[in-house]
């Protein structure tokens, strides 16, 4: 964990007959790997929980590089359709390759971002992704449960690890785990006490949201490490 923001190096992520895409690279000295990190639906790559979860991975040695996608560019309330988002993902999936020559390559990212990640990486494989870690894994829009959003996700065939709050209201706990149990063992859970779908927790859980981005960047460091034993 690190308590200081180590500085992000600014990108312009070039994208064939389309307006180029700001970036954010964080990369320690020594990296073991590097995560390509996507945001969610309602905030960019600059939201504090971005911010403050990169911080942490530097800390672990791990690069992160965050990007935003074209409806947050042009200050969208709107998210993009898949397949823009999916050309998105892997404009900053080849990036993060060519900055990071010779690490391991993970993607995902928060809600909106992570599930964009796993339907592209379902469609055709995202070249040199080792593995595909989500925060907070949208499962079904508030109050309508449902598994179907998870479909596409039986043809992942790369690791997976799904950081889950057990107050999440996109996912419920009992539904996600039996999700789950039908992709091992390529899917792992990594449940986060008392957390929701932002990873807030109460004040009588003793614990504050600050102490919840270091357990997510702590956890999803030793998964990514465990990725090449």
């Amino acid at each position: 964990m690190t308590s200081r923001l180590p500085v992000a190096k600014p990108l312009s992520l070039k994208r064939r007959d389309a307006p180029a895409l700001s970036a954010l690279l964080m990369k320690p000295r020594k990296a073991s790997a590097c995560f390509v990190i996507a945001h969610g639906a309602g905030a960019g790559m600059t939201h504090p929980f971005m911010e403050q979860v990169a911080a942490d991975f530097f800390g672990h040695g791990i690069a992160t590089l965050r990007f935003q996608f074209p409806f947050m560019e042009r200050g969208s309330k709107r998210p993009a359709s898949p397949a823009v988002a999916h050309a998105a993902i892997r404009t900053a999936v080849a990036e993060a390759r060519r900055r990071c020559r010779g690490l391991p390559v993970v993607a995902g990212g928060k809600s909106f971002g992570g599930r964009m990640t796993s339907q592209a990486q379902a469609q055709e494989h995202l070249a040199g992704v080792v593995g595909l870690a989500f925060l907070g894994f949208p499962l079904y829009p508030a109050g309508k449960p449902s598994t179907s959003r998870a479909d596409h996700l039986k043809d992942v065939r790369v690791p997976m690890l799904f950081v889950h709050g057990t107050r999440d209201k996109l996912a419920d706990p009992a539904l996600m785990r039996r999700v789950l149990k039908a992709l091992r063992p390529r899917a792992t859970l990594k449940p986060v006490d008392g957390a929701d779908h932002g990873f807030h927790v109460p004040v009588r859980s003793g614990r504050d949201d600050r102490e919840v981005v270091a357990e997510i960047a702590l956890s999803v460091s030793k998964w990514i490490e465990q990725l090449d034993d």
